[in-house]
């Protein structure tokens, strides 16, 4: 990946389509409801695109992206896009993708031997973690033999923080418990594990201040600003990427519910210092995952 020549890099895209798996039940359904949603048709015919699709947008826009499933498989029954499968395919395409993994805290040390795995063998640089989906609280004991290992391994972890899109408006939630993503729960992630770099992931509505408090205060904590369009940022948020938090603001889309081409746009739009600009878009991130 030649760094220089991308225009940005994008922390937060979504490898959502199975690729060696026929779709299961209610997954239909699922992405109708995140297509309404997000007002995106993406999900609603039953396509979403695949790595490769996403390799090809990026690589047109020269832009880099991170790219992850999710596994959630234990909490929705739908099963997830196999990490070595999406860690293969962005090796292919080395030179815009660069590979995350996501395991089922819940797994524990067996998960913990698979995130050491695909660090060393796949060049996996970090692991996605969904409370809400996978429906557990971030600093649940539960999950740190997971976090030790990828701690060890010098890899990132990012969390998905505030509310989702995930089961919204559908009977119940889709059973998704929005507490499990108050970003305060990571404050104590922070504290156990140093060392460790913790991307917490969108403008955490209602929690936004939470956020903001954790990055500021945890030296290691750092925030996505992914799943929202700009325009809609709480003007605290903007305070905050202009002054405090300027070197730890990451731009993300939330790809392929929002495109990076709708991001940048109305990211152009808003009163971010010109100093500041390059450091959200590129610099924080190539600094962070270190190329």
């Amino acid at each position: 990946m030649n760094v220089d020549d991308l225009v940005a890099i994008d922390i937060h895209t979504h490898a959502e389509e199975p690729c060696c798996s026929p779709r299961v039940d209610g997954y239909d359904e699922f992405q109708a409801g995140m297509a309404k949603y997000f007002k995106n048709p993406a999900g609603a015919d039953g396509m979403l695109p695949s790595v490769q699709d996403t390799a090809n947008y990026y690589r047109e826009r020269k832009i880099g992206a991170v790219i992850f499933p999710v596994d959630s498989e234990r909490e929705t029954g739908f099963h997830r896009y196999d990490n070595e499968d999406v860690a293969k395919l962005a090796a292919e395409n080395s030179d815009i993708l660069i590979p995350f993994a996501s395991i089922d805290p819940a797994k524990g040390k067996r998960g913990a031997r698979e995130a050491r795995r695909l660090v060393r063998e796949f060049g996996v640089k970090g692991f996605k973690f969904h409370p809400t989906m996978q429906g557990f609280y971030p600093n649940d004991r539960q999950a740190y033999p997971l976090y030790e290992a990828i701690a060890e391994e010098g890899a990132i972890t990012l969390f998905h923080t505030g509310q989702t899109g995930v089961g919204a408006g559908m009977r119940g939630g889709m059973n998704m418990r929005l507490k499990f993503s108050n970003p305060i729960y990571l404050d104590d992630v922070a504290a156990d594990f140093p060392d460790m770099p913790i991307i917490a992931a969108h403008p955490a509505f209602p929690w936004q201040e939470e956020a903001l408090a954790v990055a500021t205060h945890k030296p290691n904590v750092y925030i996505d600003l992914s799943g929202w369009s700009p325009k809609y940022f709480p003007e605290i948020l903007v305070k905050y990427t202009n002054s405090l938090l300027k070197k730890k603001m990451l731009f993300g889309s939330d790809w392929p519910a929002i495109t990076p081409d709708r991001w940048l746009s109305d990211f152009e739009k808003i009163d971010i210092k010109d100093e500041v600009r390059p450091m959200v878009l590129k610099e924080n991130a190539r600094r962070l995952l270190k190329i």
